[in-house]
């Protein structure tokens, strides 16, 4: 992961400033990438320790259509709880209800009061609704049938920013774009996935592209691309490159690929204002062996995926760096 941390150390150097929608203040860059390889280790930063368990209950949760608050405080995940929180204490302010109510009372309200959850958890048609139902279409399941009928397609392709709905979510798409690319393996790189060496085997290649497919040794990898119009580097931006790796594996798994290669786009790229000192503490430490990804391999459509069904091993990241989440 050090690509991470150059640049974190990229934004220190060069990033202006700026004012932002929170009024908190950014150093901001414009349009930076990064590449992953995924048969490299799962790029879970290891700098500091990221909430994995925040990263799969959500992207299970879009991946479910939901834009509800609900599945996710149900787990103990309060990632998206604050929007809904602030709009009703907004509410309650409103009708002369002169205390606004804590994180942790309204979280139980979700969990517990009747209707609750459907009066004030609701977020607007954020990415779940997006993914799963642009104008009635199906973007996530399109995209996953045409990499099983059509994987050389250009057009595999799913949205998250529709301008007719912007106005009605509660927080517009930040990764607003994602592509998929399918491509074919080498017999070399096929066979090194299994251990196995080529060289010298002449015309019996073909015949060793059989037997691997025998073992179940895909032809091809996927890869994934994003686009992310705004970037917070510090807290939101690791998180971001771990959800779409695992959504990378989750989809090859399904569509008979290999895991190929995450490319991160990222356009407004910024730290905040008040997360300048814990990203300057981070660049003291360095980077640890990527964990591994395990996926249950029983699992062969994408909604039937849960959180059972994902297990990392080996990772062993630097303590947590506290830091305030700009809403």
């Amino acid at each position: 992961m050090r690509q991470y941390l150059d640049l974190v150390a990229d934004i220190l150097d060069h990033g202006v400033a700026k004012g932002d929608r929170t009024g908190t203040g950014t150093l901001s860059v414009f349009g930076r990438q990064m590449r992953f390889d995924l048969s490299d280790g799962f790029p879970l930063v290891t700098v500091k320790r990221t909430f994995m368990k925040g990263v799969v209950a959500e992207l299970l949760w879009f991946i479910s259509g939901s834009t509800n608050i609900k599945p996710l405080v149900d787990v103990g995940v309060s990632i998206w709880t604050d929007w809904p929180l602030i709009k009703h204490n907004a509410l309650r302010a409103n009708h002369r209800l002169q205390d606004p109510i804590s994180r942790e009372e309204f979280e139980r309200l979700i969990r517990e009061e009747p209707g609750f959850a459907e009066r004030y958890g609701e977020l607007g048609p954020v990415y779940g609704a997006q993914w799963r139902g642009f104008s009635g279409v199906d973007q996530l399941g399109q995209a996953i049938q045409t990499l099983r009928s059509n994987p050389d397609s250009r057009r595999i392709i799913v949205s998250a920013w529709n301008p007719g709905e912007i106005d009605q979510m509660a927080l517009p798409p930040c990764h607003l774009l994602f592509q998929f690319n399918s491509r074919p393996l080498s017999l070399e790189h096929r066979a090194a996935m299994v251990g196995w060496s080529v060289d010298g085997l002449g015309g019996m290649r073909e015949n060793i592209h059989d037997t691997l497919d025998g073992h179940g040794v895909p032809r091809r990898a996927l890869d994934c691309a994003i686009i992310q119009r705004s970037c917070d580097v510090f807290l939101g931006v690791p998180f971001n490159i771990a959800s779409y790796a695992l959504l990378t594996h989750m989809v090859a798994q399904v569509t008979g690929h290999a895991a190929g290669e995450l490319v991160w786009h990222g356009h407004d790229v910024h730290l905040y204002a008040n997360h300048l000192d814990q990203a300057r503490a981070m660049l003291t430490r360095q980077p640890r062996p990527l964990p591994t990804l395990h996926l249950d391999a029983a699992v062969r459509e994408i909604d039937d995926f849960r959180y059972a069904h994902i297990h990392l091993t080996g990772y062993d990241p630097h303590p947590a760096i506290k830091a305030p989440v700009a809403v």
